[in-house]
């Protein structure tokens, strides 16, 4: 008798030009490699408590920015694809999760939007605060690497074993103050925070990353492990074998 695989929903990109939903195959790819099954998750769903126990663990991908008073900021020249329809489902999502425990991991605009959902604020353009000593995208908006210090005793550090990693990075905002229940497990060399997680005493499986593991994950293992850990950590939840 074969085992179902855990089901992991990832939220899409919001609607498109041509009222269509899409997603990076990265992200489902990295999911199957790591043994679950994917199940993508168009915005605008009412009943999300009804489709989040449907599944045994949320990602939440990346994409444009938070509605800047959805966390008490400010409305910035930078901002872009402000989707009040994707942030109004995310956040819903991540709420629901939360609720009942289950594995969450979120990625570049995903870390935001779980930090934002449980209370947190964002920096609304990281040069403006930051400088630009460290790029965190290349213009106009492309990805571009850059090292990250994990901290020690963090789950991440001991996902990933290193405490310095190469990460992409493709992103302008980031985490001004980590939501109550979450603390910072890895910073950019300018300071910016790149990853938030909830302790394991709190929560089986949560952690936001604000790089990009989907774009470097088929042939770098460090970045894969965090796909099999979430995956394994949602199989677990209800027993499935990955």
């Amino acid at each position: 008798m074969t085992t179902a695989r855990p089901l992991i929903g990832i939220t899409t990109y919001g609607r498109d030009a041509d009222n269509k939903y899409a997603l990076y195959a990265g992200y489902v790819e990295a999911v199957r490699r790591a043994g679950g099954m994917a199940a993508l998750l168009p915005h605008g769903e009412t009943r999300v408590d009804e489709l989040v126990a449907r599944l045994d663990g949320l990602m939440l991908s990346g994409g444009g920015d938070i509605e800047p008073a959805r966390y008490g900021g400010d409305a910035h020249e930078e901002n872009y694809m402000v989707d009040a329809e994707r942030d109004e489902t995310e956040l819903a999502l991540v709420r629901s999760a939360v609720s009942i425990r289950m594995p969450i991991f979120g990625i570049c605009r995903g870390a935001q939007v779980v930090n934002v959902a449980l209370g947190g604020t964002l920096i609304e353009h990281l040069p403006d605060e930051l400088g630009e000593a460290v790029a965190h995208r290349a213009p106009p908006r492309r990805p571009i690497p850059h090292e990250i210090r994990v901290r020690a005793g963090t789950r991440l550090a001991e996902i990933v074993g290193q405490e310095k990693i190469e990460v992409a990075s493709w992103h302008h905002q980031g985490i001004r103050r980590a939501a109550e229940g979450l603390s910072v497990s890895a910073f950019a060399p300018d300071g910016a925070i790149e990853a938030v997680e909830m302790p394991s005493a709190d929560h089986p499986w949560l952690i936001g990353v604000q790089w990009h593991p989907e774009l470097t994950a088929a042939e770098d293992p460090i970045q894969q492990r965090l796909f099999d850990s979430f995956v394994a950590a949602s199989a677990g939840r209800r027993g499935h074998s990955s």
